[in-house]
């Protein structure tokens, strides 16, 4: 059985400078960072990206990804975001399927966010790395169908997916979405936000993680990071908890 990592999500601390966040994660005891593009490591910016970088090494950690804002769109240059996750040791870059919601995107929005996406996975490749998308109403991986739709008219091998729960959607419903992509799915965001985008604990929803992480360890390739995005309040103070929780899950 696949073991799967513990880690967060930068912005899940926006307020927060990358030292303090990496303090906060490896007392948490988690085991990598998955670093924001909008905040804490800018696409571009190398020098900062190598500082962050290092530090987190420092502290015992793995970069666990690159979370950028990319969202292919017309003359959108991917260039600088990979040099930001390759300074950062980032193999992996999470990317977002432009910014139509696909039961609203025309044929020709469709084709146009896959043929950028086709060339952003090449290039990505071209420097041993892989694209993730974020799996996120308003795109056009809004749905499991639309993102297996996706990946199979890009056809490329250095492109998946990640999973987060549908806001709203029920446990069974989130499971079901999951079931359908899991076999391309590299990494999930784990937070609780219910009955809609109310945060709370991660384990007031014990029947849906519970339920996630058995498949996620069964499944043929299971994701290798399980990153907590989000924390009640935003309160740092909270992280531990919520990391412990989540230790929990993936042990059991």
């Amino acid at each position: 059985m696949t073991r799967i990592r513990a880690g967060l999500c930068s912005v899940t601390f926006r307020a927060l400078g990358p030292e303090e966040i990496v303090a906060l994660a490896a007392d948490a005891g988690l085991e990598a960072i998955e670093w924001g593009g909008d905040v804490h490591v800018p696409a571009g910016d190398v020098a900062r990206a190598q500082r962050v970088a290092r530090a987190t090494r420092d502290a015992g950690l793995a970069v666990a990804s690159y979370g950028s804002y990319f969202r292919a769109g017309a003359g959108e240059d991917i260039a600088p975001v990979l040099d930001s996750a390759e300074a950062l040791g980032a193999d992996r870059v999470r990317i977002w399927a432009g910014s139509v919601d696909a039961a609203e995107a025309t044929d020709a929005e469709w084709a146009r966010v896959v043929e950028r996406l086709r060339a952003a996975a090449s290039e990505a490749g071209e420097r041993d790395m892989e694209l993730a998308l974020e799996f996120h109403s308003g795109t056009l991986a809004a749905t499991a169908p639309s993102t297996l739709r996706l990946l199979v008219e890009i056809g490329s091998p250095h492109l998946r997916t990640y999973w987060q729960p549908t806001v709203a959607a029920s446990v069974d419903d989130a499971i079901d979405e999951y079931r359908q992509i899991a076999a391309h799915t590299s990494a999930a965001h784990v937070f609780s936000w219910w009955p809609v985008k109310e945060r709370l604990p991660l384990r007031e929803r014990a029947d849906l993680w519970t339920r996630f992480f058995s498949d996620a360890r069964a499944a043929s390739h299971p994701p290798r990071d399980a990153l907590l995005e989000f924390v009640p309040g935003d309160d740092p103070s909270l992280l531990a908890y919520e990391a412990a929780t989540l230790r929990s899950y993936l042990a059991a």
